[in-house]
Parts: structure tokens; C-alpha cells; sequence
């Protein structure tokens, strides 16, 4: 009896993610993305870890374009899968998994859910300077990225932490400069614990429809080469996520959202 492939995948995403947050709390590599002031500053290993600087090629080429991958992942796969293999239901799957995608983390009828999630859990809309000084504005400017300055929105400055500061210097010699605030606090779930949980499953899932077929084409045999690999970039992604960025708890619910966002595609 074959085991299936979803559930031994399933099981290094759990493992992966387990052992790597508990060594984020037991050598104390992680950092804490919802602070306002630590997150603004350099992973205090980025010196030392090349996975723990944000501008790894990890990072800037991979995570942050990952339903962009995952989506070219199983576009190759469907297309070079033989005719019957080619239906529409697992087009719509894409389409439910893109769709969940979008509503987390771009668009729900305005702020994204994460983003909502966020802010209704204690977060703040926070502008942090260069200096370390931080303060507050209202949410809109965050949610929809409204870069802000002394001479665009004065009127934010008014009463705020930075017009009290007896350091001129907090601000810097032009007041042209812009800032862009972020949500900070709160409760900051994981997006790439939550996103690539749900492309490796999906992925998965889309791969165990080749995995029965006798013979392969070339094009197809390819496509499936490209998937595997993305797959294992993904698991790395996940390891490295889970050892230098966010709170232990951050990253379960990241990956409770990712497993429940898989889930939805079993429905149909």
C-alpha cells in the first residue's frame, strides 16, 4: 500500500517548522517583526547569518515573488500534462489558492486580513525614524502605504512624539524626507510561514497527479523537475523563516492559516 506524498510533506513542513522555531527560542536567533523599534534595526545576526538579512537572495528573488513562482510551477506542470489530465478543476484549485492569496495579503475590500488581523489584536500604525524614535498615526495611512512627511502631512506632526522631542536632530535636516508606516504590535501573523505552507501543499497535491501517470513527456518530465525544486526551495524558505524571523506563536498561526488554506481546495 503507497503511501501518499501529501501527508509525508505534510509531516517535514511540521518538523521543519517545530524544530527550527525551537531553535530560534533556545539560541535566541529570532527576530521579533512586530517591535517598532527592533524590527526597523538590522537582524542582530545578520552578520554572522547570511539567511537572518532580509536582502538575501532567498528572500528578494524567492519569498517575495512566491505565489509568482508557485503559480509559473503549476502552470508548467498543467500545460505539459497529457490532454485528459488537463481539467478545469484543477485550474479552479489555482484559482481558489490565488484568490486566498490575495485576500490575505493584498486585498479584502480594502486592507488585506493579515493586515486587519493585526490591527484589531493591539497593533499600532507606526512611523519609525532613522534615529529609533518612533510614533503613531491613524491606520489608514498604513493600510493603504501612504508615504508621509513634516512637509506633505504636517498636520500628523502636530502634538506628536516628534514635535515634543527636544532632539531636533531625530528628525534630520530635511523635512522633505518621507516615511512610510507600518503596523507594528499586535499580533503579526507569519505571511511567509503562511504562503509557502500553502504552495508546498498545493504543489503537492498538483504533483500526485503525475506521480500515477505511466510515462511522462519530456516538456512534462521537466515540469516536474521544476516543481520538485521549487518545493525543496520553499521547505528551505520555511526553515530559515522559522529560525530568524518572528515569535514562536506567529509562526504557528502562520502555518495553521497556510494548512487551512490547502484545506479549502479539498472541498471541490
Amino acid at each position: 500500500m503507497s503511501v501518499d506524498v501529501r501527508y509525508i510533506v505534510f509531516g517535514g513542513i511540521t518538523s521543519i517548522l517545530l524544530f527550527g522555531t525551537l531553535y530560534s527560542v533556545a539560541y535566541d536567533t529570532y527576530l521579533d517583526t512586530s517591535h517598532p523599534v527592533l524590527t526597523q534595526l538590522p537582524h542582530h545576526l545578520h552578520a554572522t547569518h547570511y539567511f537572518a538579512n532580509k536582502s538575501n537572495i532567498l528572500n528578494l528573488y524567492f519569498i517575495k515573488r512566491a505565489w509568482g513562482w508557485t503559480s509559473a510551477a503549476f502552470l508548467t506542470l498543467w500545460l505539459t500534462s497529457p490532454p485528459h489530465k488537463r481539467t478545469v478543476h484543477r485550474v479552479f484549485k489555482w484559482g481558489v489558492e490565488t484568490t486566498i492569496w490575495l485576500v490575505f495579503t493584498s486585498w479584502f475590500f480594502g486592507p488585506a486580513l493579515l493586515e486587519r488581523l493585526t490591527a484589531a489584536s493591539g497593533g499600532e500604525c507606526t512611523v519609525s525614524l532613522q534615529s529609533g524614535a518612533a510614533f503613531t498615526v491613524p491606520y489608514e495611512y498604513c493600510f493603504t502605504r501612504t508615504a508621509i512627511s513634516q512637509e506633505t502631512h504636517p498636520f500628523l506632526f502636530v502634538g506628536s512624539f516628534a514635535e515634543s522631542s527636544a532632539e531636533p536632530s531625530l528628525w534630520g535636516s530635511d523635512d522633505r524626507l518621507t516615511v512610510i508606516p507600518r503596523l507594528r504590535k499586535g499580533h503579526d501573523v507569519s505571511g511567509h510561514v503562511f504562503l509557502l505552507t500553502m504552495s508546498v501543499l498545493f504543489l503537492v497535491d498538483q504533483i500526485r497527479v503525475s506521480l500515477r501517470a505511466k510515462t511522462w513527456s519530456l516538456a512534462h518530465a521537466c515540469a516536474v523537475a521544476f516543481n520538485i525544486v521549487l518545493i525543496a526551495i520553499w521547505l528551505f524558505a520555511i526553515a530559515t523563516t522559522s529560525v530568524y524571523f518572528h515569535s514562536p506563536f506567529e509562526k504557528f498561526t502562520g502555518y495553521l492559516l497556510g494548512v487551512a488554506g490547502y484545506m479549502v481546495t479539498l472541498l471541490y
